[in-house]
């Protein structure tokens, strides 16, 4: 079994990632999902854990060696980038999702110096929206981010779209894909979910429509 597939495995058996493609779930957006997903989940189990962020300074070391600071996305990038900051003894600093309305206005926290190399860490990969805002705030205030590592990605067409109109890209410790196929080999899902499971990921718009008719 690959790294990839053990913390694809670990997500499933803590229930951090749940697949039902016959009841969907339905998100915030209004589609219809065959999976949710919930990696805060992560951080109560010390192997699991472990394993993330591990295998987040083995993508760090593999593809952006020359990072000088670990940032992560407020809230549940945060403690995933600081066990990877204190891995690699660097420094840490988090972004919030927009600018503090009191104070000094702050939207990171921590020391960034000006032209450091950044990495941004996140739980969840979809679109790449929220992480991508992140990215765009630490290059405002003076950074320059060379990529993203994320526990977990969906591997949606629209990531790899968004993260390529950026000029980034972006490494997850395991994925969708790996996931399902997990899942199937532990006889959590059937052949039939698979398919739909693959379906989902090629058009989610697509596939929800299907489900809500």
């Amino acid at each position: 079994m690959t790294y990839s597939q053990r913390v694809a495995k670990a997500l499933l058996d803590i229930h951090a990632v749940t697949l039902s493609p016959d009841q969907p779930f339905t998100w915030a957006s209004g589609l219809k999902s065959p999976i949710y997903t919930d990696n805060r989940l992560t951080i109560s189990y010390p192997e699991v854990r472990q394993a993330i962020f591990n295998g987040m300074v083995e993508q760090i070391k593999l593809h952006f060696s020359e990072a000088d600071v670990i940032a992560g996305t407020a809230t549940a990038g945060i403690p995933h980038a600081a066990w990877v900051a204190q891995n690699m003894e660097l420094p840490m600093i988090y972004v919030r999702t927009k600018p503090k309305d009191h104070g000094q206005g702050k939207q990171i926290e921590g020391i960034l110096k000006e032209g450091q190399k950044v990495v941004v860490i996140d739980d969840l990969i979809s679109t790449g929206g929220s992480v991508l805002n992140a990215v765009r705030a630490v290059n405002n205030a003076g950074g320059k981010v060379i990529g993203v590592v994320s526990v977990f990605t969906y591997d949606l067409p629209a990531a790899e779209q968004n993260f390529m109109a950026n000029g980034l890209k972006y490494y997850s410790v395991t994925d969708y894909m790996t996931l399902i196929k997990v899942a199937k080999e532990n006889n959590q899902i059937s052949a039939d979910h698979l398919k739909s499971l693959q379906e989902w990921r090629k058009d989610p718009l697509s596939w929800s429509k299907e489900q809500a008719s």
